[in-house]
Parts: structure tokens; C-alpha cells; sequence
């Protein structure tokens, strides 16, 4: 599993944004009294994080954020983008006991679910790779509510790109827009009077006279939506011998089975929902060990 993930990536969380998802992830864990805090006190405690399937490494930022907020320390012993080979220990945690064990399941999650992502991502671009084409991988706005910035994140990690992050960031006139606006050629100037110098204009298409309309209207992408291979690669040849500076995302049905047949020399980005609707979630664990003696997962089974 190749990963071309950017260094550095890190510096595009605004920490006061980590700050405030880890509280409401907390708060969302343990609203009221932490009963089990009785149960292990506030002698400082040691812990060791555990990988126990495969995939790639990503979350960390959030996975620090989380821990910060409950007064514990994380020293990672991988870097973020590490191949994960079973078992592997990836960092380890300090702090007040009681203090750790409230930190533990929501850094968890975080860090499985944004490996999770990161994994899939690093899988398609891989699949892309092997079949020698060049373009984007990119995930689509399909996330988790409450989520979105550890999932768009995860999807940079393990190489894709993360498409518009919200609807701010592209203009996107969807075929409810354009049926709203009374056709390809009217959403297209709409939007293109909105569009400012930073903003592109993506339109998605159903024909080749589609594509054509919304490329002649000004549209700077346009999104080829649940075409078949047998139909993609001929509508997208059409489109850019006409307009060969117009960007082609192709979209729709694209898996990790079969998205090498979706790559070719005349799509620049092909976006895939299930990079982070259906992306398995990693395998990690926390478990504490005594001062001086040298931590081992025991639960593991192959």
C-alpha cells in the first residue's frame, strides 16, 4: 500500500478548531458524573497504543487534541502515514489515571475511523497508480456529520485530494440545481455571476450534450456523473478536443474494484462517496502497564 501523502499536512488544523472538537467529542462521552474515575483514582498511569490491523496511520493531531484536553501526554513512536504491519506499538500515554481512561474510547475512535479513511484513500491511489494514470483521487462531501474535518483530513493522509471541503469552496451545480434553474445554461451563468476570481464553477452532467452546454456557458469542470466506463471515456475525448482546458471528474458507482476502469487520459479527477461512507474503521487499542515493565498486547489474535 503506497502512500504519497504531503508532508506537514498537520499545519492545516486550526488548533483552536482541534481545541473545540476535542471538548464536544469528550463532552458528548461523558456529559454528567465519571463514576469509574472512583475506580482507578488519579495516580499517574502509563499506557501503550496498540495497532492491530492493518492500514495507514492517521489522526494524530486529533488524537493529541483529545488527550490535551484531560491533562495526558502522547509520545508517538510513528510517524503520521506509517504503513501499519500487526501488532505494532504506535505511541504511548501518561497521565492521571482517571484522566486517561476518560480520554481513551473518543481518541480511539477518532484515530480508527481517520486511519480508516486514510487506508482506503492510499488503496485507490494505489489502484490508480497501477493502471498509469495520473489524476486526482478525491473524496466527495459525503461524511459524518460532526466529522467532516477528521475524514477530509484522513482522505489527505493517505494520498487523495478532499474536494471542495464545504459548499463554499466550489461552486457545485448539482441536476437539482440545474432543474431548479431551468436548465444547464442558466444555472451556469447564475452561478458564474456569483463565482468570483476564486472560485471555480463544476457542473454536474448526464450527455455529452450536457457537458457541451454547461462548458460553453463558462462551467470550469464538469462532473460526468454515473456514466459507464463504455460511455465515460468517448463522452470525456468529445468534450476536451472542444474544450481541452475544461476539467473532467467522473463520478458514480466508482468502487475500489473497478476504479481502474475508470482511468484514462481524458479524466483529471475521479471521486469516490465510499472513501469515507464505507471505509472500515482501523483496529487500535490502550492498554495500561506498570511503571518499568515493558508493555505487551495480550489481546491481539491474528
Amino acid at each position: 500500500m503506497a502512500v504519497t501523502a504531503r508532508p506537514g499536512l498537520a499545519l492545516l488544523l486550526p488548533p483552536a478548531t482541534l481545541a473545540a472538537l476535542a471538548d464536544s467529542w469528550l463532552r458528548e462521552d461523558c456529559p454528567g458524573p465519571n463514576h469509574a474515575a472512583l475506580v482507578t483514582g488519579a495516580a499517574p498511569a502509563q499506557a501503550a497504543l496498540w495497532a492491530k490491523s492493518p492500514g495507514v496511520l492517521a489522526g494524530r493531531p486529533f488524537f493529541d487534541a483529545i488527550f490535551a484536553r484531560v491533562n495526558c501526554q502522547v509520545s508517538w513512536l510513528l510517524p503520521e502515514g506509517s504503513k501499519l504491519v500487526p501488532v505494532a506499538k504506535v505511541a504511548e500515554v501518561r497521565g492521571p489515571a482517571h484522566c486517561l481512561l476518560l480520554g481513551e474510547r473518543v481518541a480511539l475512535n477518532t484515530l480508527a475511523r481517520c486511519s480508516g479513511v486514510a487506508s482506503a484513500a492510499a488503496l485507490a491511489v494505489e489502484a490508480t497508480r497501477g493502471a498509469g494514470w495520473a489524476g486526482h483521487v478525491a473524496g466527495t462531501r459525503k461524511t459524518t456529520p460532526g466529522f467532516r474535518l477528521v475524514e477530509k483530513y484522513g482522505l489527505q493522509v493517505g494520498g487523495a485530494v478532499a474536494h471542495r471541503y464545504d459548499l463554499g469552496g466550489l461552486v457545485m451545480v448539482k441536476d437539482n440545481h440545474v432543474l431548479a434553474a431551468g436548465g444547464v445554461e442558466k444555472a451556469v451563468r447564475g452561478a458564474r455571476q456569483v463565482a468570483d476570481f476564486s472560485l471555480k464553477v463544476e457542473v454536474e452532467v448526464s450527455s455529452l450534450q450536457e457537458a457541451v452546454e454547461a462548458a460553453e456557458a463558462g462551467a470550469d469542470l464538469v462532473l460526468l456523473d454515473n456514466f459507464r466506463p463504455e460511455e465515460l471515456h468517448p463522452t470525456a475525448a468529445a468534450l476536451k478536443a472542444r474544450f481541452p482546458s475544461v476539467g473532467v471528474e467522473a463520478s458514480g458507482g466508482i468502487t475500489l474494484a473497478n476504479l481502474p476502469q475508470f482511468c484514462g487520459p481524458h479524466i483529471d479527477v475521479i471521486s469516490l462517496g465510499m472513501l469515507t461512507q464505507a471505509a472500515p474503521a482501523l483496529d487500535f487499542s490502550l492498554k495500561l502497564f506498570a511503571e518499568g515493565t515493558t508493555p505487551v498486547c495480550r489481546a491481539y489474535r491474528p
